[in-house]
């Protein structure tokens, strides 16, 4: 498929050829989707809630009173979760939320996130991003006028220094480099903007691996 290139300023700037085994999916599949976004945000959890268990509990170990001849029943700690104070059964533990994904799922899921966003128009290929002055004002000028105000822009190898300098104060505008590129992000913004050396290097990514 054939898209036009613009550059920051919203001129023409020539015409690129897609590949559509990465950008043409045309049956998008949310379930594969869904899996990688629980996937991804599953591993970004942090794991660290936790309580406290019997033995780490400071209240006292003692008998709280004798075995027999009270009428109540048999206890022998303030520790025991029944009790005001004491600890919590089956409480949240240190662990690891995350879990495993094959890495062909998340290859598949990544090129319908791209076709998704080719197939609703809202996949955008500017020729560089990269500006004189970090100037936030005159970049959220421009971003404006192109109709930015949700977009995830996918700069290339790098990010240029000013660019992201000046971009990064703007509200719902995340800039990236290549190896950020991740299908969460994809469909939380409105638009994908993807520089032309991002788009050889995500077409050369698939590639090899068909190669593989």
């Amino acid at each position: 498929m054939k898209l036009s290139v613009i550059k920051l300023d919203g001129k023409a700037s020539g015409d690129v050829e897609l590949s559509d085994a990465v950008f043409g999916i045309t049956d998008i599949r949310g379930d594969l989707l869904a899996r990688y976004v629980n996937w991804q945000l599953a591993k970004r959890r942090a794991g660290t809630h936790k309580v406290q268990t019997r033995n780490e509990n400071s209240r006292t170990g003692k008998k709280m009173y004798k075995q027999k001849g009270t009428g109540g029943a048999r206890h022998g700690s303030r520790r025991a979760p029944q009790f005001v104070g004491g600890s919590r059964a089956f409480g949240p533990i240190v662990r690891d939320h995350g879990f495993s994904l094959p890495k062909k799922v998340r290859a598949l899921a990544l090129r319908h996130a791209l076709s998704s966003k080719a197939k609703a128009g809202d996949l955008i290929v500017v020729d560089t991003v990269s500006v004189k002055e970090p100037k936030t004002a005159k970049l959220r000028e421009q971003f404006g006028k192109l109709g930015w105000t949700k977009a995830l822009i996918i700069a290339g190898p790098e990010v240029d220094a000013n660019f992201g300098m000046a971009a990064r104060n703007i509200p719902h505008i995340d800039v990236l480099p290549n190896a950020g590129l991740n299908v969460y992000d994809i469909l939380r913004a409105d638009k994908l903007v993807l520089t032309k050396a991002a788009v050889e290097a995500i077409e050369a990514r698939f590639s090899e691996k068909e190669a593989a």
